[in-house]
């Protein structure tokens, strides 16, 4: 599917998706045509269905899997193709409404004590102090951290939206130590193994995981954890949710109004109807 293939990254650049979600589109469309043996301009409803539950049935795919493969190939047929007759009757999967792990400050502090490198410290840190997503941390530059304002300048985060968040003094210092020992060099605060490109992001999921397994967690821990715990302390603390979704990069309340439902401290100081009316002897 050569021809196809380009077709639908000039439609996916356009669109001005994520290079993340570039890839994994166009790595759905690929493998829905090997699947088949066949072009998807040979097949239509009955062939995307018979995929996506093969995906179900055979690969055992989540609904978060299974929600991508879907909005890769409506993006396939109803923009490259031009056929959306061939995808209207493909609904999303229903995703399970599951609250987020989140840590006690003694288990964020265990994980920032095990992870050995500066560099990787100051990543984890900045994830957990200013609630970013692991693309964001990783592709900030230099002239993103603003110590005079004590702000940090989110560019293009979800949704191609820039933001501002705040810049502790404790983030801040530990910033100056990683730039004082590594001196990056060229723009991004953290470069990867080529110094003019942000490190990779896996590099920085792979340190995090061998770091959770020498702390003992039993917690299932990824980066996106630390972004919920920045998130709770907050709003237990009483700050407006709608404060917080703008910190976040939420597009939609709705998503920030999760965190409602996690928030241990608030559970513990409401008081039961029943205590109300018979207070315990």
């Amino acid at each position: 599917m050569g021809k196809l293939h380009d077709r639908m990254q000039e439609d996916l650049l356009l669109k001005a998706y994520s290079p993340h979600t570039q890839r994994a589109y166009l790595g759905c469309a690929r493998h829905f045509a090997r699947h088949y043996l066949r072009s998807p301009e040979e097949m239509g409803e009955q062939e995307i269905r018979g995929f996506l539950l093969h995906l179900v049935r055979e690969r055992q795919a989540s609904p978060a899997t299974l929600s991508m493969y879907v909005n890769a190939l409506k993006s396939l047929y109803n923009v490259t193709l031009k056929r959306p007759e061939a995808v209207k009757g493909i609904s999303h999967p229903k995703r399970p409404k599951t609250l987020p792990v989140i840590l006690s400050p003694e288990e964020v502090l265990r994980i920032l004590a095990a992870v050995r490198s500066v560099k990787h410290k100051a990543i984890v840190a900045t994830a957990y102090a200013a609630g970013l997503r692991i693309s964001e941390v990783c592709g900030l530059r230099l002239a993103d951290i603003d110590s005079q304002r004590m702000r940090i300048h989110v560019r293009s985060g979800k949704g191609k939206k820039d933001r501002y968040v705040m810049l502790g003094e404790s983030l801040l210092a530990l910033l100056r130590q990683y730039y004082r020992k590594a001196r990056p060099p060229g723009e991004y605060l953290f470069p990867g193994y080529k110094p003019q490109r942000p490190i990779c992001t896996n590099a920085v999921r792979q340190v995090l995981r061998k770091v959770i397994r020498e702390t003992g967690l039993a917690k299932k821990v990824t980066m996106h954890t630390l972004r919920h715990c920045f998130a709770t302390p907050l709003l237990e603390a009483g700050t407006d949710t709608r404060i917080l979704q703008i910190l976040l990069g939420h597009s939609s309340i709705r998503t920030t109004l999760r965190y409602t439902h996690i928030t241990d401290r608030l559970v513990q100081n409401l008081v039961s109807p029943l205590d109300m009316i018979h207070p315990a002897p």
